[in-house]
């Protein structure tokens, strides 16, 4: 049973509902929306709000005009791609809360959609403040909130709104919160995670999470040479990798931890090092005591790696993806994070094998590896999905728990 309110146990016929989404998405210069994923996503909330005979009006923010009103920053912008996306009319309005808001509301008929202007075209908004938010909600009778990536904000749409009507989750929040729940809170052990990125300064609550909830943890990226240099490779240096010095000892406790733990850590066995940081450079595969000093830079993992990675993953149930294990946007860099990502597809495909995955490097590079569509869930979600990895409460879920 869920921990909040979803659309199956709320009533929304012939009652106007606000859908707090997220279609913060990126446009050409032109004002093309160049990625339509949250807005796709979005699309089933909306159709089966609209099914369900409600008048449906959406909501939303749309980068950072910060209180102020950009014509830049305009959901007008957007309003056409969602259309297409939904396969029926929606309608714009130029504000999110007043009078014009009351009177567009009062015309509309049931299955209709409404588009507001852009949220955070009010500081109020990102301030968390309640009146706002009590006069965003004046015309809706029920609120439903699926806009998991923007619930590690206190904004008023994200918390204050969902506390002054009946409100629910929509079908992309409930599924977001399941996900990562079934991984985490309620897993199939045992459970694997892997962890990449360029320092160990920005993901460390997240490791330090991890280490104590995970019994397999795969470091990669450019933090993966820290945890070498801090084990005693002395081959790593700030002259061939991104090894930070001044986080050595912090990566000591972290494997502290995860002894402590149970957590078996992956460490990369070799190396593919580069003169070169471009596409099809020159490169070679060396183990970890054969790192030139100067001149060439670490830029994926080796095979002896791979295999170990991926015979680590074949024991497990669970596997938890944030983050490339190489520079996965230049060739042939990108061929450990491919080869990684395809085995769990695989395994995924046979039902062997739950994976879920988040972060926006991560969406790229599981598209690049062509199982973004194959895993069983990837997440959307950016700063949320970190912080949840972290262990942090988000304002946006917990306030929408029974």
């Amino acid at each position: 049973m869920s921990k909040f309110n979803t659309l199956d146990n709320i009533d929304v016929a012939g009652k106007t509902v606000m859908l707090r989404a997220d279609i913060n998405v990126p446009v050409d210069e032109n004002f093309n929306v160049t990625n339509t994923a949250r807005i796709d996503r979005t699309v089933p909330t909306i159709k089966e709000l609209q099914e369900k005979g409600a008048k449906v009006v959406v909501i939303s923010h749309f980068g950072r005009p910060k209180g102020e009103r950009k014509s830049e920053f305009s959901l007008s912008h957007i309003a056409p791609a969602l259309q297409k996306a939904l396969g029926s009319t929606v309608t714009f309005i130029d504000d999110c809360i007043g009078t014009k808001v009351a009177n567009a509301v009062a015309k509309m008929s049931d299955n209709e959609v409404l588009l507001l202007e852009n949220l955070r075209f009010y500081k109020e908004e990102t301030e968390g403040d309640v009146d706002f938010a009590r006069n965003l909600v004046d015309v809706c009778d029920v609120y439903v909130s699926d806009a998991f990536s923007t619930a590690h904000r206190a904004h008023a749409s994200m918390k204050a709104a969902v506390e002054l009507k009946p409100s629910a989750a929509g079908r992309l929040m409930q599924i977001e919160c399941e996900s990562l729940d079934s991984v985490l809170s309620a897993p199939v052990k045992p459970v694997a995670a892997v962890v990449g990125g360029a320092k160990v300064s920005s993901k460390l609550e997240l490791l330090n999470n991890l280490v104590k909830k995970v019994d397999v943890l795969v470091i990669s990226g450019g933090m993966a040479h820290t945890f070498l240099k801090a084990t005693g490779v002395d081959t790593i240096n700030t002259d061939n990798s991104l090894v930070q010095m001044d986080m050595l000892d912090t990566a000591r406790e972290i494997l502290e931890t995860a002894k402590t733990a149970g957590c078996e850590v992956i460490l990369p066995k070799d190396v593919v090092a580069s003169k070169d940081f471009k596409a099809h450079a020159e490169h070679m595969t060396v183990a970890l005591d054969s790192i030139p000093a100067t001149g060439y830079e670490l830029l994926d993992v080796g095979e002896k790696s791979i295999e170990n990675i991926t015979s680590k993953i074949a024991n497990c149930k669970t596997l938890l993806w944030n983050g490339p294990l190489g520079v996965f946007e230049l060739e042939p860099f990108d061929k450990a994070t491919n080869k990684v990502a395809q085995f769990a597809a695989e395994l995924t495909k046979k039902g062997e094998l739950k994976t879920v995955a988040g972060g926006g490097d991560t969406v790229s590079a599981l598209a690049n590896a062509g199982v973004d569509t194959i895993f069983s869930y990837v997440s959307t979600a950016g700063g949320a999905f970190l912080e949840w990895l972290e262990g942090k409460e988000l304002p946006g879920v917990k306030v929408l728990e029974k």
